[in-house]
């Protein structure tokens, strides 16, 4: 099956509908599909669910869909650096379900894998656990915790063979692997595609059986948060 489409508009095309859940990998601005996500801004779908450890900044990465009001609910752990998302929470606009870091990459990791819940002791006693099944085990409560399916997931790899099998670049491999589990079809933007074969099997992060469409995206722009420098010393 040919997986390689021309851009991230074809990519994506007859995948997107209104009220749909997406899974995005990225950690901060690092190995964020930012390619995907524009042509999911231009395409216009609304009412989206997105699953991600964060919601970018405002008006980069999945802060672009805030800004433009196309997301109905937030599934997150960090959304620390965002005006927009904090304004449209705190008014009531947005939805938010707030999720402890290691259970959101665990929820998408069980999604993948089958596995529809699980018990965890993160958040026992507090607001976390709230209105969720606790269960006693050994003597000490756990909280159960649902998987995450989603319709469509989109992910930033650095380099894939034709295949589809896949390996991120160093922080960029936090969540983009849970998530390209995770939902029935899986997209990736990558910076380098190469011929089957020319990867070592052993490097490989995601294998191409999860990957069911692909981009090149690169050039990228290496984005900052927050650029932070010491002051320069003066003789």
């Amino acid at each position: 099956m040919k997986k390689l489409y021309p851009n991230a508009e074809a990519a994506l095309d007859g995948l997107l509908h209104d009220g749909m859940t997406i899974c995005a990998g990225g950690f901060g601005l690092c190995g964020i599909p930012e390619r995907l996500i524009d042509a999911i801004q231009a395409a216009g779908v609304r009412d989206l669910t997105i699953a991600s450890n964060n919601a970018g900044i405002d008006n980069e990465g999945l802060g672009k869909l805030l800004r433009s009001r196309q997301v109905k609910k937030m599934i997150s752990s960090y959304v620390g650096e965002n005006k927009e998302f904090e304004r449209q929470y705190l008014s009531g606009e947005l939805e938010v379900e707030f999720c402890p870091q290691g259970t959101l990459a665990e929820r998408c990791r069980a999604g993948g894998a089958g596995i529809p819940g699980f018990y965890t002791k993160t958040g026992v006693g507090t607001e976390v656990a709230e209105g969720k099944e606790v269960k006693v085990f050994d003597g000490e409560e756990f909280i159960l915790e649902r998987g995450i399916r989603a319709d469509l997931s989109i992910i930033k790899g650095w380099k894939a063979d034709e295949a589809g099998n896949l390996i991120f670049r160093k922080t960029a491999r936090n969540f983009n692997q849970p998530m390209a589990t995770a939902a029935n079809i899986c997209v990736a933007e990558v910076e380098e595609i190469v011929p089957v074969g020319s990867l070592d099997p052993d490097t490989i992060h995601l294998p191409g059986i999860y990957v069911k469409r692909m981009i090149i995206g690169a050039p990228y722009d290496k984005k900052i948060e927050f650029r932070t420098v010491r002051e320069r010393e003066t003789a």
